[in-house]
């Protein structure tokens, strides 16, 4: 996590509110893997730690690491720190990663970037998917807004990633609006694939690891951004992953198909009457003066998630 965190409030941007809720409820079904309070969580706090509150008390996750880049604010984080059990390690992730204990330990990684995806970024994803156990899940999120003129786009890619990651079949008009975001996922998930291929070489048929890919949230409370990841599971397990029933969860996906996260734009009172005619089964039934059924559709998606903001003097 850069310095980002001296511009925006990472505590109060809505559609990352829903996603951190949405991850919460996806890690709550590895419970038949493994009792979900025993898995260690790793990920970049920032100086608000929002996922660490969330994951602590609605997962009871007592194994928190967060990583910090800024050496320079160590004393900052350490006072924002919520909660005993979380240990902070300040450096670069290329640098902390490969440091950790990974052996026997279930472990829910979070790389929650607010950077473009670079080789940094896969050397963190190779590290993680070499030695994390099996069982565990790997999430990344990236900054997916096309950046720069049209015409350089493509080679700027190429630079950020390495050029032999860029599918020869992509080009300039595929990285516009959201395009962007799809290419990125398919490169994250092949250096995922390459990895767990080097992984497997030497083992037998029940120890080796397969990734399926549980999320790829598109979002924007600004910038466009992707969120993709999935679990890491021996062959030995696959009956427990398929007992999790993750595609009961409505914004579940395993293939390219993405999730967007669209947030509409409701006043606290139009929210609270909506909330009075949900869950329903025929949203046409559900109304709202003056609101379009868009937004109304898009609300009924996420209103379970919907974070709840309000002033306190705390």
């Amino acid at each position: 996590m850069s310095g980002s965190y001296k511009d925006i409030n990472y505590a109060i941007r809505p559609a990352k509110s829903i996603e951190r809720k949405m991850l919460c409820e996806t890690f709550r079904r590895l419970s038949v893997i493994c009792p979900v309070e025993k898995y260690r969580y790793i990920g970049f706090g920032s100086a608000y730690f929002s996922d660490f509150y969330l994951f602590h008390k609605a997962l009871n996750f007592y194994s928190m690491h967060s990583i910090e880049r800024d050496t320079n604010n160590s004393k900052r984080f350490e006072f924002n720190c919520p909660f005993k059990c979380i240990q902070i390690h300040f450096g670069e992730s290329n640098v902390i990663l490969p440091t950790l204990e990974w052996n026997n330990l279930s472990t829910i990684v979070w790389l929650d970037y607010d950077g473009n995806l670079n080789q940094n970024v896969l050397a963190d994803i190779k590290t993680v998917c070499s030695n994390v156990s099996p069982g565990s899940v790997i999430i990344i999120s990236v900054n997916a807004h096309p950046s720069g003129e049209a015409s350089t786009r493509l080679d700027t890619l190429k630079k950020s990633v390495g050029e032999e990651r860029v599918s020869p079949s992509i080009f300039e008009k595929y990285l516009a609006q959201w395009g962007t975001a799809k290419v990125l996922r398919s490169i994250i998930n092949n250096e995922i694939q390459e990895t767990l291929t080097d992984r497997n070489g030497g083992l037998q048929k029940p120890a080796k690891i397969t990734y399926q890919q549980l999320l790829n949230f598109h979002y924007a409370d600004g910038a466009k951004m992707l969120t993709v990841g999935g679990i890491l599971y021996s062959q030995e397990q696959k009956d427990k992953v398929d007992n999790c029933y993750f595609d009961q969860l409505p914004f579940i996906r395993t293939q390219e198909e993405e999730y967007l996260i669209k947030v509409p734009n409701l006043t606290y009172r139009e929210l609270r009457y909506l909330d009075t005619q949900l869950p329903v089964n025929d949203i046409s039934t559900v109304t709202l003066p003056g609101v379009s059924s868009k937004d109304i559709e898009n609300y009924s998606n996420i209103y379970r998630y919907f974070p709840m903001f309000a002033e306190t003097d705390v």
